[in-house]
């Protein structure tokens, strides 16, 4: 029998990669939108916060066991800015471009070897509203912030982070490879074996 979930997003991005990842465990995610389910507002204070608030919400609000993720771009020389606030981090609306260049003019003076940075992503699931003990998975992508972008893939910050392991950006990945060693790829096998323990 399949157990429906849904998923604390209107990101049809992350649902196709949840409903992969998850569907040979028996479950089917929806997405909080078609549920008619609106945005929880973001007032925590770390990545595991925003994921609860989300998943909380979207669980209390449609009745079914939810899903979130929260994640986000930490740089070393910004004292681990822009953070949570990594999709508004040049002010609402969220703009990819803006945000990049943001990010490049704050890393202006910064050397190369200073420019160390991760991805985080942590994913949490709740079996109902006030779950004791919510599953959360976490996990870091590490990298660098390169001078100017590089590379068409992916979307966000993908363009300036460097990958050491590939000798690319994150933008220059093929989506499958991106998804296996990506934070959220990561957190999301993590999310698999706690669902399977």
């Amino acid at each position: 029998m399949t157990e429906r979930l849904v998923l604390a997003s209107s990101n049809a991005g992350k649902l196709r990669e949840f409903n992969v990842l998850l569907a040979d465990l028996g479950f089917e995610v929806l997405r909080q939108a078609d549920l008619g389910v609106t945005d929880a507002e973001e007032t925590g204070l770390s990545f595991v916060e925003n994921a609860l608030l989300k998943a909380r919400h979207a669980s209390l609000k449609t009745g079914l066991a939810a899903l979130a993720d929260d994640s986000g771009l930490v740089v070393d020389a910004l004292a681990g800015q822009p953070g949570i606030y990594s999709a508004r981090f040049a002010g609402q609306p969220t703009n990819d471009a803006a945000n990049n260049a943001k990010l490049l003019a704050a890393l202006k003076a910064v050397p190369a070897e200073q420019r160390t940075a991760r991805f985080r992503c942590c994913i949490v699931l709740v079996r109902h509203p006030t779950d004791p003990v919510p599953l959360i998975a976490e996990a870091s992508w590490e990298g660098y912030i390169l001078t100017a972008p590089q590379g068409q893939q992916g979307f966000g910050y993908d363009p300036l982070f460097y990958v050491p392991s590939h000798a690319c950006t994150a933008a220059e990945l093929e989506a499958s490879e991106k998804n296996r060693i990506s934070h959220r790829g990561q957190a999301m096998q993590r999310l698999r074996t706690l669902l399977v323990a």
